[in-house]
């Protein structure tokens, strides 16, 4: 690998280190940025909402404001195991075409607020061309735990993040 290639990949993880708010999809364990996460809340009653993806569930009235509701374990393929008591929805900011997009990720459970330093933190594998996980940016390394560090702005394309607007704009009409 050349020397200034290294450097590169250096000063990306190290912009990746930060604080992570870690949380569980069955037996898998990611993160988002704690600087991206607005609240967490207890599940509540979701509107569903004709015509659109598995993936998103609905709608939720948060304090007057709409907001979409994404089900991450659809999002990423994940067999659906049903809520439990333990089903919370992160309320998430995304930035996107100049505005920030509010909307909720439903998880399995909210675990803890981890500290990630640039050394603990590798870049993804490949996976080639045929697996879309451009949303994952890094793999944190806590003790003997694996943390899929997320791009909250990836998780959802944006023809997805503009369908989302939308949705969050129609409901509200």
């Amino acid at each position: 690998m050349p020397p200034n290639e290294s450097s590169v990949s250096e000063r990306v993880l190290s912009a990746l280190e930060g604080q992570y708010l870690s949380f569980t999809l069955g037996s898998e364990v990611f993160g988002l940025p704690i600087l991206s996460v607005q609240e967490i809340i207890g599940l509540m009653p979701v509107t569903r909402v004709p015509r659109t993806p598995d993936y998103v569930r609905g709608v939720i009235n948060l304090r007057g404001k709409v907001i979409p509701v994404i089900d991450l374990r659809l999002k990423f393929g994940m067999k659906n195991e049903g809520d439990t008591p333990r089903t919370c929805i992160i309320v998430v900011q995304v930035k996107y075409d100049s505005q920030t997009i509010v909307m909720g990720f439903i998880v399995d459970e909210v675990s803890e607020v981890l500290e990630i330093g640039a050394e603990q933190i590798e870049p993804p594998p490949a996976f080639g061309d045929a697996v879309a996980v451009e949303f994952i940016v890094g793999m944190g390394k806590v003790g003997q735990k694996v943390i899929m560090l997320l791009d909250v702005a990836r998780i959802l394309s944006a023809t997805e993040l503009a369908e989302t607007r939308q949705l969050s704009k129609e409901a509200m009409a």
